[in-house]
């Protein structure tokens, strides 16, 4: 199954749901998606940003959300990067793309700035 042809807008968002427990699985904070379909310049549909407190904890939520998504919903990321300093580990998944950051790379980018004018979505941490 390819993410850019095959996904219905359930399933994009069964995956936002796996991927925004993947981050939960981990602790990860902050949690936000943006809805940027119906942005013009948007690079994707979805952006799902999220941070942890360290950056083994950043790797952790990447690697969770990878694994994850193979085992349970047979998705590979289109494209990974990032992993190696685990400051900001980039997931692309085609139609949705996650940031996991390191607390400080996260406020120097802003990202959600960028793009706000996408529809927000925030999550309670657990």
């Amino acid at each position: 199954m390819n993410l850019k042809t095959d996904l219905t807008l359930s399933s994009v968002e069964e995956i936002n749901n796996l991927i925004i427990d993947s981050i939960q699985d981990i602790k990860g904070k902050n949690i936000v998606k943006i809805d940027l379909r119906k942005l013009d310049d948007a690079p994707t549909d979805f952006f799902i940003v999220c941070e942890g407190d360290s950056t083994v904890q950043v790797h952790s939520i990447a690697q969770n959300i990878k694994k994850r998504l193979k085992a349970e919903a047979g998705q590979q990321p289109v494209h990974m990067e990032g992993a190696t300093g685990s400051r900001w580990v980039c997931v692309d998944y085609f139609n949705v793309v996650v940031h996991v950051f390191y607390h400080e790379t996260r406020a120097f980018y802003q990202l959600e700035d960028l793009w706000s004018d996408g529809a927000v979505t925030e999550y309670a941490d657990i």
